[in-house]
């Protein structure tokens, strides 16, 4: 790849019909790039942010939107003082334009620059049209593996327009055959008006920026369609709910420099409990949903995939929605959250794999315990059959530990049947807490906290030996629980 792209000063890439973008790659001194203020007035911005997305060894997939304000409407809705905070006297039939966090997008172009260590890659201008809510999604491969990037993301509102540039920065993956020392952070479940601060959003997101971890893997229920300020019942309203979290300001920082991989789960899609066979939601359709979500996550080829980093370390993130069985069906052999092909490809990839510790990551929980009322998971009864063989198998895999999403607290178990470990981040704040009684410990649990925060994952070697370190944290970023393991077997 990178013998042809030296000797050819573009590349084409297609992705699909949002957008076709050329790319080059040339080995220059560091560019200097034009100056972030310009004496003519802007008319665009990236009040939305920016992230680079599914990057890597050698690839990164740069995603943001063009916007037509430069900050997000303010908070003018008082909460109620109560688990989520819901919004007091939403007028749900507002025009979304005038909402609590809503940012207006605007036609525009982009081109992005990716600056190494010893070439530059540069990316024609996309134009960002309004079929697509204003996103656009530029891939780029061919990168150095275990290296650092600068990026620059120019933005105009046409062809001759003066241009506002942005920054950010991120590291791509390690060779499977390197060891390398490595820290990740997770997190699930955040409703808008479960906010901590109304200027910048959440503490978690600023608590793990500060951290600097070599990327963030957020579980689902990034947004929420089913809960007030607005319910998302279609496409305008749902679409609103990714710019109003896409503008927090501590979401938008630690993505400007940490990479983020996104899984989906129910309320990222449509309703509580959604599934392919779900009923609308008011206009909004399952379907809807989907697509959405791949407007927003840009991923290459299918939900469900793999990511090494350096040789100690396998991530797998399964998609848990698009291949369901409805909940209320019978359970028995067909019944089914991964559906068979992803079960086939995990099994394949997961027996292949060489690292040394392995980390499965879920949307919804495999051990659990959870309520006797939920019947959306591998740890309820609905779906105890393809559980039960799930813990089995997973168990029979040594140094794999499964994280999970979903659940409004934060836990470490360790089933009693099989010891398979599971770690539940719990939700992103305080607020968002809720669904299970702190005194309820039961056997499983290792660890059991009623509050919100994040969790986060180190590898590292010590005199040569493998450890693992699974962290978690309350929203400030202190540690209040932490366990580790060294390699077996």
């Amino acid at each position: 790849m990178k013998q042809s792209l030296r000797r050819k000063f573009f590349k084409k890439i297609g992705f699909g019909a949002l957008s076709i973008s050329l790319f080059g790659k040339f080995s220059l001194p560091a560019w200097a790039g034009k100056s972030e203020e310009s004496s003519a007035e802007k008319s665009v911005f990236l009040t939305t942010g920016f992230k680079f997305m599914e990057v890597s060894a050698n690839s990164v997939m740069v995603w943001t939107r063009v916007c037509g304000q430069e900050s997000p409407n303010p908070i003018r809705h008082e909460r109620r003082e109560e688990v989520f905070r819901h919004p007091i006297n939403f007028d749900e039939s507002m025009p979304v334009s005038e909402m609590d966090g809503g940012v207006v997008g605007a036609k525009g172009f982009v081109q992005v620059k990716l600056i190494g260590a010893s070439e530059e890659y540069l990316s024609s201008w996309v134009e960002a049209l309004e079929e697509n809510d204003f996103t656009v999604k530029i891939p780029f491969d061919g990168l150095a593996s275990a290296s650092n990037y600068e990026v620059e993301l120019l933005v105009k509102s046409e062809e001759n327009a003066p241009t506002l540039l942005n920054r950010g920065s991120f590291k791509t993956s390690p060779d499977p055959e390197n060891p390398a020392p490595l820290l990740f952070t997770t997190s699930t479940c955040q409703y808008f008006w479960s906010f901590d601060e109304e200027k910048r959003g959440f503490h978690s997101y600023d608590s793990m920026t500060s951290m600097k971890p070599d990327f963030f893997i957020q579980t689902g229920d990034y947004v929420y369609y089913d809960k007030p300020g607005p319910l998302a019942k279609n496409l305008e309203q749902a679409c609103h709910k990714w710019h109003a979290m896409d503008a927090w300001p501590s979401l938008k920082d630690l993505f400007k420099t940490v990479p983020v991989y996104m899984m989906k789960d129910d309320h990222d899609l449509l309703k509580d409990d959604s599934n392919p066979s779900s009923s609308a939601y008011g206009d909004l359709t399952f379907e809807d949903g989907v697509s959405l979500w791949y407007q927003n996550v840009p991923l290459p080829g299918k939900p469900y995939r793999t990511l090494r980093w350096g040789k100690d370390l396998q991530i797998w993130m399964v998609e848990g929605r698009e291949f369901r069985t409805p909940n209320e069906e019978p359970d028995g052999p067909e019944k089914t959250i991964w559906g068979q092909e992803q079960m086939d490809w995990f099994q394949e990839s997961v027996e292949a794999s060489n690292a040394n510790f392995k980390i499965l990551i879920t949307a919804t929980p495999i051990v659990g315990p959870d309520r006797d009322s939920k019947s959306d998971n591998h740890a309820n009864k609905a779906y105890e059959f393809e559980g039960e063989k799930l813990r089995s198998y997973l168990s029979g895999i040594p140094n794999l530990f499964v994280i999970n999403g979903d659940r409004h607290w934060q836990y470490v178990s360790k089933d009693l049947k099989t010891g398979l470990m599971e770690f539940c981040s719990g939700p992103i704040s305080d607020f968002h807490s809720q669904g299970w009684n702190a005194d309820d410990v039961r056997p499983e649990h290792q660890f059991l906290r009623l509050k919100g925060g994040f969790l986060s994952v180190k590898v590292e070697r010590v005199e040569d030996e493998p450890i693992i370190r699974f962290t978690h944290h309350d929203v400030m970023g202190k540690a209040v629980h932490e366990t580790f393991f060294r390699v077996k077997g």
